[in-house]
């Protein structure tokens, strides 16, 4: 074969064909970045989103933590209570709902009335409307010094 064969001319322009058309596809694909933009960015966000689980996952292991601290001072405090209760020879010394304590104090608590005891009260509906009698007959006199 020679070197000026028509094969060959041939064999060696599909192979550079074929490496320009790979390079030109390459280079101007805009589908191909794209989709290599939004794997990118898909990562990206992933690896935000278990970061942000992880820091959440700390934080409510700590406030877990504190509810349990507070719980186990909170029985501390109740021992303590009944202990000093034991001591002093009180009778047992009970926590009371908040419920029970504002139906104990609704009994004592009259109803509000709508208008003042007596004739001429603050809450009666004729008041200020009627002049006084004492200010008609008298000029108000200026205060002297």
């Amino acid at each position: 074969m020679e070197a000026s064969s028509p094969f060959t001319f041939a064999i060696i322009g599909l192979i550079v064909g074929f490496i320009i058309g790979l390079v030109c596809y390459r280079l101007f694909s805009k589908g191909e970045r794209n989709v290599a933009t939004l794997k990118q960015t898909l990562l990206e966000r992933e690896h935000q989103i278990a970061d942000l689980k992880k820091g959440m996952s700390s934080h409510l292991t700590s406030i877990q933590e504190r509810l349990d601290n507070i719980r186990h001072e909170a029985d501390q405090l109740e021992q303590q209570v009944e202990s000093e209760a034991a001591q002093w020879k009180l009778s047992s010394v009970k926590p009371s709902s908040p419920s029970t304590l504002n139906a104990d104090n609704d009994q004592h608590v009259a109803m509000p009335r709508d208008y003042a005891a007596g004739k001429n009260g603050t809450l009666s509906e004729d008041f200020g409307l009627k002049e006084n009698k004492s200010q008609d007959s008298t000029p108000a006199q200026p205060p002297r010094y």
